[in-house]
Formats: structure tokens, C-alpha cells, sequence
């Protein structure tokens, strides 16, 4: 009788909640990051962001943190462009949502998304990419759509890279 309660308390430990989180933390030690550089009408904003390039990273994007450094955030690309769509749930920090035309404009901004909300958030457009900052850092730095946004190595632009993305550069 013995072996069923150290079997239920294994099966409780594998299925608590803290499993994801501890998966997400190693997830994140292992992201690829590269810089990105946002052009504004007064300022160039640098930052370092994780590149969610899998589609599992892609599902996982930002679920589960706690926290966003004011300089960093996560990077989705999109190869071919297509329309985009994103919501929030698992998500336990508000985000600015940055929709990225294949020009490196910025299509749209949805400031402060909610976190927990199934609403879909979307530019409505097809994208080259999504990045998502801490909330309320896009409106701190003055970003706004139409600002230029390029990332990883534009001084060795490599067209089939993903991690290279250097418009007009």
C-alpha cells in the first residue's frame, strides 16, 4: 500500500503549476537574442530581444513571465509576411504588441495589451514581424507607427537570415 502515495505525490509534482514556469525559465536561457535598433523622429532605441524563431517558440512567446527589462522583448518573424494575430493568455505582464511592415516601418502598436485577455490582436495587414515590448515602453521612448525598426547584423546583411533583417540598409 505504500507504493500509491509516493506514486500520487509524484503525479501532484509532475502536474503542478510551477512545471511550466520552470520549462519557460530554461526555454528563455536557451533563446536566441539579437539586437534591434527602433529610428524615431528624435532618438535611435537599442535593444535585445529573443528571437522566437520555432513554432513552439512561437506559441510560447512571453507566457508566464514575471518580468520584461526595459531593453529587451521578444522578436517574431514572419517569412513570408502574413497576417499576424496574437492574444495574451498565460501572459502575466501587460506588452506593447509592434506590427512590422516588410519595409521596417511600423504598421501598428497595440499599447498595454492586457494580460489573460483571448482577445486576438492583430494589424489587420501582413507582417514581416511582431515585437513585443514591457508595457507602456513604447509611448515612454516616443515610439510610434511609421518609426524604422531593423535587427540583427546590418553591417553583414544576409538576405536568407532571419536573424538579419536591415531594410533600406
Amino acid at each position: 500500500m505504500k507504493p500509491l502515495p509516493l506514486l500520487l505525490a509524484t503525479l501532484l509534482t509532475a502536474c503542478s503549476p510551477s512545471a511550466p514556469k520552470a520549462e519557460n525559465a530554461t526555454a528563455a536561457a536557451r533563446q536566441t537574442t539579437i539586437p534591434l535598433t527602433i529610428r524615431t523622429a528624435k532618438a535611435t532605441h537599442r535593444f535585445t530581444v529573443e528571437v522566437a524563431l520555432t513554432e513552439k517558440q512561437q506559441e510560447q512567446g512571453l507566457m508566464f513571465r514575471k518580468l520584461l527589462a526595459p531593453d529587451s522583448g521578444m522578436l517574431f518573424p514572419m517569412s513570408p509576411p502574413r497576417t499576424a494575430s496574437f492574444w495574451m493568455k498565460n501572459t502575466l505582464i501587460p506588452l506593447d504588441m509592434l506590427f512590422i511592415h516588410t519595409d521596417g516601418s511600423i504598421a501598428y502598436i497595440k499599447a498595454n495589451a492586457a494580460p489573460y485577455s483571448r482577445e486576438p490582436v492583430s494589424a489587420g495587414i501582413p507582417v514581416a514581424a511582431v515585437l513585443e515590448l514591457r508595457g507602456g515602453r513604447a509611448a515612454e521612448l516616443g515610439i510610434r507607427e511609421g518609426d524604422r525598426v531593423d535587427w540583427g547584423d546590418c553591417s553583414r546583411p544576409a538576405p536568407s537570415d532571419p536573424l538579419n533583417f536591415c531594410p533600406g540598409g
